[in-house]
């Protein structure tokens, strides 16, 4: 099955063109009201009586889901003047190697977010069940601390990433996947 392309016409101010119900050409600014074409000999037309040139509109590639750490080191390779960002991005790899499956991938995987865009993943939160209790979960208190509580409010209950609950010693714990944001 081919894939269906798209089409619009550009001048050289980067204006796209927009044709009215009348046949009247004009130009606007942003690519939204642009006109667009799914054959390239409307495009073309259209292009040559109205003195632009016909694009190809492609798609948006997705942004690249990174960590924390890759995020940080994406925004040193972007604002670095010293070194040329590739070469950021190659040493992480090396010195990463042992974490990834494959050093080749990852490097890979970071030069798409260096050109394609990135977001950072959000950590899987959990909340973590109190051993041996009916509905006493545990929490953090602002200090640190870990404290146990039996709320009736959910939003009460603690809610630990895998780093924390090992940090805490909790593994061995009932745990209930929650979303980050609730």
């Amino acid at each position: 099955m081919s894939e269906e392309k798209m089409y619009a016409v550009k001048n050289d101010d980067g204006e796209w063109l927009r044709t009215d119900t009348f046949g009247t050409v004009y130009w606007k600014d942003e690519i939204y009201d642009a006109e667009w074409y799914i054959d390239t000999i409307s495009a073309r037309h259209d292009a040559n009586r109205s003195g632009g040139h016909m694009v190809e509109l492609v798609e948006a590639p997705a942004k690249v889901v990174v960590s924390e750490e890759e995020d940080k080191m994406l925004k040193k390779a972007k604002n670095t003047t010293v070194w040329r960002p590739a070469s950021v991005i190659e040493r992480y790899a090396r010195e990463h190697e042992r974490q990834a499956d494959d050093e080749v991938l990852l490097e890979d995987r970071l030069m798409r977010a260096y050109v394609n865009g990135w977001t950072v993943e959000k950590p899987k939160r959990w909340n973590v069940k109190v051993p041996h209790t009916k509905d006493v979960w545990y929490y953090k208190s602002l200090d640190g601390d870990l404290l146990a509580i039996c709320p009736a409010d959910k939003k009460l209950r603690g809610k630990f990433t895998e780093a924390e609950i090992e940090h805490y010693g909790l593994q061995d714990c009932e745990k209930v996947w929650c979303d980050s944001d609730d």
